[in-house]
């Protein structure tokens, strides 16, 4: 498992149809584009995937598209994730695995539960599942930190646990986490701006954002920091270097899915309450990628 879920991941965004529809066609260029760009594995359903707008359904189906159209090329990680223990617990029990190689789950958000609370809700649910699962901290979105001490606990307590997406931007955390945890545990960055520090710290790669649409640039860098070629990485990392903040000023997937638009991948449509970037940024990105020979 760590081979697999080492290097370069990407949070794949949905595509979506003018009418809000899933557009199929687009998810199965940007599968191919993803993987011919040489990522490391796929991540369906995630934040980035506005997952939170999609039925049951629609997810399970989304994820059925990518394992056909992914044919075994690569790793794939699902996410599942929520507030409510339970109702998570149960849909593992159920979940169609065929293909899925990890689950991502993100800490509980909106209920702020204490850390003890946190503890318990990943045991329940490495307890359930029935794949490896990946833990993502993401306070940001959370409204609450797993602390240091949390995460070593469940990845010394619940051997399901294999790594932890850690996407709290707390460097001095990240590392901490990344001296004190077992071994075998990876530790992951959530975060594209600050990815080349943590990697020249000791974490395992990263699930992306920009990934989306420069895989090949950002799994070289990835590739280079992991090899401890920094000479090689780090001019990737300065042209790269605006897009980081420019992808989220409007929202996340938005600002990549504009850039996406750009690359003719797939359309820029998002679901509601999420909507594309203004002209006034859309200009401003574009501006970026023909600065930096992108576009």
């Amino acid at each position: 498992m760590k081979n697999k879920l080492s290097g370069l991941g990407v949070a794949m965004i949905t595509p979506f149809q003018t009418d809000g529809k899933i557009d199929y066609k687009g998810l199965e260029k940007l599968t191919n584009y993803l993987i011919q760009g040489e990522v490391d594995y796929l991540v369906v359903q995630g934040t980035t995937g506005e997952n939170v707008t999609l039925s049951e359904e629609e997810k399970q189906d989304v994820l059925q598209f990518v394992v056909e159209v992914n044919k075994g090329r690569k790793p794939i990680v699902y996410g599942v994730g929520g507030n409510n223990t339970a109702s998570i617990v149960k849909k593992l029990s159920t979940l169609n695995t065929a293909g899925v190689d990890a689950i991502l789950s993100v800490s509980p958000y909106y209920n702020k539960p204490s850390q003890e609370g946190i503890f318990q809700h990943f045991q329940a649910v490495c307890e359930a599942s029935p794949l490896p699962v990946i833990l993502y901290n993401v306070p940001g979105r959370t409204g609450s930190n797993m602390q240091v001490s949390t995460t070593i606990r469940i990845a010394q307590n619940c051997p399901n646990a294999v790594a932890i997406k850690e996407a709290s931007g707390d460097v001095m955390q990240i590392m901490q986490v990344v001296r004190e945890a077992p071994e075998s545990f990876l530790v992951i960055s959530g975060d594209d701006g600050i990815t080349l520090p943590l990697l020249a710290t000791g974490c395992h790669g990263v699930i992306s954002v920009i990934g989306n649409a420069f895989p090949r640039e950002f799994s070289s860098l990835v590739r280079h920091a992991l090899n401890g070629d920094f000479s090689k990485a780090l001019p990737i990392h300065h042209r790269l270097f605006d897009l980081y903040s420019a992808l989220f000023t409007e929202g996340n997937p938005a600002g990549v899915k504009e850039v996406l638009h750009f690359l003719n991948i797939c359309s820029n449509h998002t679901r509601l309450p999420l909507v594309p970037v203004s002209e006034k940024h859309s200009q401003f990105l574009y501006k970026i990628l023909a600065e930096q020979g992108l576009n």
